[in-house]
């Protein structure tokens, strides 16, 4: 079996033989690139199957895993959505123009404003999550899996090893 990445180090290999032993890291990085790609396109096609936008899953998917009541302030959101205080605000108007959620004041402090989930958004994002696992599920099939569970924690030990251990 050989695939794009295959080829792009048989190019390299037949160009430059002395790198032939240094071409390893691109059999791993730009497999990574290119599933990510990959990943990209099949959660912009869901989305707009949805008629949402990518971000607005995000947040959608945020604020169900963050628990009852499914809120939290837009700074919260900020990190996980990865975006700056002024994309997160639009977002956040134009979610809330939708229905799907609402600005809500703080018992305790009127000044904090928490983003939360409408009734109609929570049953939406609950059979989101569930068709959207199905869909992550169908891009990794091919795998068995003992090989997922390998490719998940080889990843966890890269992602580990450079910094990335928080949830933002």
């Amino acid at each position: 079996m050989s695939d794009a990445v295959d080829a792009i180090v048989g190019q390299w290999t037949a160009e430059r033989p002395d790198l032939a032993d240094t071409l390893w890291p691109v059999e791993v990085v730009a497999r990574i690139q290119r599933m990510n790609r990959v990943i990209d396109k099949h959660l912009k096609a869901f989305a707009t199957e949805h008629e949402l936008e990518v971000g607005e899953l995000d947040i959608l998917f945020t604020l169900c895993r963050s628990g009852p009541p499914y809120a939290l302030t837009a700074g919260a959101l900020i990190p996980a959505a990865m975006v700056t205080s002024g994309a997160i605000t639009n977002r956040i108007d134009r979610m809330e123009a939708k229905g799907l959620v609402e600005r809500v004041r703080d018992g305790q402090d009127r000044r904090t404003v928490r983003i939360r989930l409408t009734e109609r958004s929570l049953a939406l994002t609950e059979t989101l999550i569930t068709e959207h696992l199905r869909g992550y599920a169908e891009l990794l099939a091919p795998l068995d899996p003992a090989t997922r569970a390998t490719v998940a924690e080889a990843l966890r030990a890269l992602l580990e090893d450079n910094g990335d251990t928080s949830i933002t």
